[in-house]
């Protein structure tokens, strides 16, 4: 379709009727939003470099949009910004024409980004939990506080599926799998918006697969890898959770930057899907069409691109947009795509009933860390943390007086508990001397708490980044005179250069941080029992630190291969000793430290599994377990690239067997099918497991991935115990791009198989798809 047709605008009556009194001052005013707090502080790409110009009281002279971040700029007192608030609204709704409050939008992907807020697990740590049931409960209770505050849509959350972890936004995604980001992504979606907060798709699309993982590159990958990779999240949120807005990307799709691509913001997105809401710019975005990209000569012609393209609002401040009305005026940009958008504004301020809101009465108080959010932050990092190893040690006897020494950089530090976009890291690392505003217990604290008996001892022994080793000794010193040494190493979160991880930060190295690796080999040659614990925002190499896995995925140890703890020689290799056990922690947010300690007593059992390979070398990357043949380990190359630990991998203290797979024998493409498999507690003791189905096409007219995940549950089992798990699965899981571009599913036969991770087919079977190649119509999720 060509945009700049007219087409029929699905509005109500009462946003034609506005739209029909409105100027074109007034139009282009509902279409841009404001920073009111905006400083030099560096919370967003260039938003030091960028500040407006424009005053706030003339910039909404004639209504505006959008306000941006007013609890999320700087620690502000939540109730006294409420008031401010309200008798902003008052103001808009009595002192200009016509009346239409502001939207208000903030960051929410760790909860709520402000002062005194909840700060829960990050993305990564949604996607080790697998548990969309938590994930839900969790967004819905981040829309209850910022619904309390007067805050109207979300931009959360990230559905960038991870292409390779060396990107430094990997810490806000949720897998490499579409199937588990669109799943738990989606549940977030229902959760905030049942609380009547709009939540946001993005990064709409590509952005995850910048080249070489840098941020805002250029993005050099083909149709089919779109389509059957990236979009599945989105088009699920949207179909399934009914997201209401979605924001662009970024980055550039054979050299066509997203911000200026109807392609994606129109056709896919409104055309083939259906999408009605509204599509907001990242910040600056449309600026950066010129002033990066270079596609526009001026802002004129960037406002005129992303307009046009399908950017409804320009966020966070008045910039390019300003040009629109004269524009109109001069003819250069036709009015029906100005009251396009305008029209969509208005329709989302109707369906949140802002058209009528009332803002007499002024909020009370407001809890924005109430023991109910705790809860479900612990739960969540609970289920999050994945057990990599474990030769017996684990889990420890709380009760069993002993000399515990903590060491490492991340063992006392609350910062590192915690993501990019949680507050602390995002905001308050600017404000010096002010205090967080919750409570945020550290993994020593934690200990110390969980085993209140032993006798434990501290030092750092290093900085996260730093090269210096004058901290070594003593930590070497404490660790040679205790029963057992807990290292705690990995990532402290921030941006653009501040911090190993985040946006801004990426890498060409996938070791730890300065000398991390270093104060844990140090530590382990002494010869106290070493329990190593990452906590870190992206996947790095551990294979110096882990035993192999034999081929069915099992830890390889002195008593052979097991998946759990079982008592055995310590696991050596020819380089000498490895620590005891290892336990990776995707940011655990604000209950992580008490979480992590549980874990290590055993009063929790590990549950959480790898969303993402863990990476052999930075060399290896991109990597992706939805690979063909030819995409890892072959005869025909020397370079390895089989991850040190496979998707869906974690072990627990107890262990599970799957038997007996079995499957409707065929289905009709279109269809669904049901599969079941008995899964036991082999173990002594209650634990969890993450049953996880995986399919293969044998032969089809494209490459396809030689393990896919279709199905997965969460299932808690006593020992001894068993139960049939089953699945219901759209045969549309099966489907891809064909030769031709439209997505289909093909007649064929389908390995199926459960087991511990992607590449453990503990019990298979097969499945044949038995009609003829059956296209998918547009209205048909893939």
């Amino acid at each position: 379709m060509n945009v700049l047709q007219q087409t029929p605008r699905p509005f109500s009556a009462r946003v034609e009727a506005l739209l029909a009194r409105m100027t074109l001052e007034e139009k282009q005013a509902q279409l841009v939003g404001f920073w009111v707090d905006q400083g030099d502080e560096v919370v967003a790409p260039m938003s030091g470099e960028k500040k407006t110009s424009t005053r706030y009281e003339e910039a909404t002279s004639d209504g505006i949009g959008h306000l941006t971040r007013v609890y999320g700029t700087r620690p502000v007192a939540p109730l006294e910004r409420a008031k401010w608030l309200w008798a902003e609204q008052r103001r808009l709704q009595q002192e200009t024409r016509l009346g239409i409050p502001a939207l208000v939008h903030e960051e929410c992907l760790t909860g709520l980004a402000a002062w005194q807020a909840a700060t829960f697990p990050t993305p990564l740590a949604w996607g080790a939990s697998f548990d969309p049931e938590l994930v839900e409960e969790m967004g819905r209770a981040i829309g209850g506080t910022m619904r309390a505050l007067g805050i109207h849509q979300g931009l959360a959350p990230v559905l960038d599926v991870i292409r390779d972890p060396r990107w430094g936004r990997v810490d806000e995604c949720i897998a490499e799998d579409p199937l588990v980001v669109g799943v738990l992504g989606t549940a977030y979606v229902r959760g905030l918006q049942s609380e009547g907060v709009h939540a946001t798709l993005k990064h709409f699309v590509g952005y995850s697969a910048s080249q070489a993982g840098r941020n805002h590159a250029p993005v050099h990958i083909g149709l089919r890898e779109i389509e059957d990779v990236l979009l599945p999240p989105f088009e699920m949120a949207l179909r399934e959770g009914g997201a209401r807005s979605v924001m662009n990307s970024y980055t550039d799709i054979d050299g066509v930057p997203v911000a200026a691509d109807p392609r994606y913001l129109d056709e896919i997105l409104r055309e083939r899907w259906g999408f009605d809401g509204v599509v907001v710019s990242d910040y600056f975005a449309v600026d950066f069409l010129r002033s990066m990209h270079r596609v526009a000569a001026d802002a004129s012609e960037a406002a005129r691109l992303a307009i046009t393209a399908g950017i409804d609002v320009e966020l966070p401040s008045p910039d390019a947009y300003t040009t629109l009305a004269q524009q109109v005026r001069d003819g250069a940009l036709p009015q029906h795509i100005l009251d396009r958008a305008v029209g969509r504004v208005l329709t989302q301020k109707e369906e949140l009933g802002l058209l009528d809101a009332d803002f007499t009465v002024e909020p009370a108080v407001v809890d924005l860390d109430p023991p109910a959010h705790r809860a479900i932050a612990r739960r969540l990092a609970e289920e999050s943390v994945v057990l990599l190893s474990n030769d017996g040690i684990l889990p420890l006897d709380p009760t069993s007086p002993r000399r515990i020494a903590v060491i490492g950089p991340n063992a006392d530090s609350a910062e590192a508990l915690m993501g990019c976009y949680s507050f602390v890291n995002h905001v308050l690392v600017h404000h010096q001397g002010t205090p967080p505003g919750i409570a945020l217990p550290t993994v020593l604290e934690s200990l110390r708490a969980e085993f209140p008996d032993a006798e434990i001892s501290h030092a750092p022994g290093c900085e996260v980044e730093s090269p210096d080793r004058g901290l070594l000794a003593a930590a070497v010193a404490q660790a040679d005179t205790a029963d057992i040494a807990i290292v705690v190493v990995g990532d402290r979160a921030g941006l653009f250069g501040r911090g190993t991880v985040g946006e801004g930060n990426d890498v060409e190295s996938l070791e730890l941080p300065g000398i991390q690796r270093v104060l844990v080999e140090a530590v382990v040659a002494t010869g106290t029992p070493v329990i190593l614990v990452a906590l870190t925002g992206r996947p790095y190499v551990w294979d110096w630190a882990l035993p192999s896995l034999d081929a069915g995925g099992g830890v390889i140890t002195g008593l052979g291969a097991v998946n759990s703890a079982a008592p055995t020689a310590a696991a050596t290799t020819a380089g000498g000793a490895r620590p005891a056990a290892v336990l990776q922690a995707f940011f655990p947010g604000e209950e992580g430290g008490p979480a992590i300690a549980a874990l290590l007593s055993g009063r929790v059992s590990p549950s959480g599994r790898l969303p993402v390979s863990l990476p052999r070398s930075a060399g290896a990357q991109p990597y992706s377990y939805l690979r063909p043949v030819l995409g890892g380990r072959t005869d025909v190359t020397s370079a390895d690239s089989t991850p040190v630990r496979p998707f869906g991998f974690g072990l627990g203290y107890t262990t599970f067997s799957h038997e007996q797979l079995t499957v409707d024998a065929s289905v009709a493409a279109g269809g669904s099918f049901r599969a079941s498999v008995v899964v036991r507690n082999t173990g002594t003791t209650t634990g969890t497991d993450v049953v996880q189905l995986y399919a293969h096409d044998e032969v089809a007219s494209v490459t396809r991935p030689l393990a896919q995940l279709i199905g997965f549950q969460r299932i808690t089992l006593d020992a001894g115990a068993e139960e049939v798990v089953c699945f219901e699965v759209p045969s549309d899981r099966l489907s891809f791009t064909g030769v031709d571009g439209n997505r289909r599913v093909e007649p064929g036969r389908i390995q199926l198989w459960v087991g511990r991770s992607c590449d453990d087919e503990e019990t298979t079977t097969t499945l044949e798809i038995v009609s003829p190649a059956a296209p998918l119509s547009p209205s048909q999720p893939g």
